[in-house]
């Protein structure tokens, strides 16, 4: 059941940022158990399958279905690493969504958007860590990450000096009402990824004293390649200096 490889779990690895993670730590010459996360695990498959036809790997790549809006759903992928496993090296909570886009169409309401981002983006990844803590202790030298997002800065709605695309985002519309929709919106997903900042600070305090290396990776909008290597170096232990704090994609700690 056990394994020499580190085994690293990656919730939403089939695609954009999570698939890069995978890429990234596939192609190393370092081994992996590398387990790709999905709501639906055909996609995992062939996300998979497009891998190894780019290159060898002697890395170990599998398939879970995960769905972060399921307690049942997350539970049963639990039990399944423990069965195969027994143990997980490394949590890499990269699964999330955006439905801002929903209530700008009109395809959702403002409560039902926030509920949905909150629930997939918050709720089920503190549910699955809750659950895959267990494991994770079994591991000698465990990591955990959760892939937060550049917009989810309380300082910088309020700093004077920012970078450009930062004081776009938080600009102030003209007077009146409605608001014109903006170009992007993001408030709904941008405060669902704060309280993802908090959730992390919480499971640094819970698991200080148990040697579990925890970080938030900070992701902007820059090619998900760099974001997947940045991630390959988490796992390798070269940010482990930044425990408990948000990286951004330049290596710079990003403020509260």
């Amino acid at each position: 059941m056990t394994s020499d490889k580190q085994i690293i779990l990656i919730t939403g690895g089939n695609a954009g940022l999570g698939l890069e993670a995978v890429r990234a730590l596939a192609k190393t010459s370092t081994p992996y158990e590398i387990i790709v996360g999905c709501r639906t695990r055909s996609k995992g498959e062939d996300a998979i399958k497009q891998l190894q036809s780019e290159f060898q790997t002697s890395s170990t790549l599998s398939t879970l279905q995960i769905d972060l809006e399921s307690d049942d759903s997350i539970e049963k992928a639990v039990q399944e690493i423990t069965s195969k496993h027994g143990q997980l090296d490394v949590l890499i909570n990269n699964g999330g969504a955006s439905f801002d886009p929903q209530i700008a169409s009109g395809n959702m309401s403002i409560r039902d958007a926030f509920n949905k981002s909150w629930d997939v983006n918050v709720s089920g990844t503190h549910v699955l860590t809750h659950h895959a803590v267990p494991l994770l202790l079994k591991a000698p030298n465990p990591r955990l990450m959760f892939v937060t997002s550049g917009t989810s800065s309380m300082h910088e709605t309020i700093a004077p000096d920012m970078p450009p695309p930062v004081k776009r985002i938080n600009a102030s519309p003209e007077a009146g009402w409605p608001k014109l929709a903006g170009l992007n919106p993001i408030t709904t997903y941008r405060s669902s990824k704060t309280g993802l900042n908090m959730l992390m600070r919480e499971w640094a305090r819970l698991l200080k004293n148990d040697g579990v290396k925890d970080k938030l990776r900070q992701m902007g909008a820059l090619e998900p390649h760099i974001g997947g290597e940045f991630i390959r170096d988490v796992v390798q232990g070269k940010r482990d200096e930044d425990v408990g704090k948000i990286v951004r994609n330049d290596g710079v700690v990003q403020p509260w």
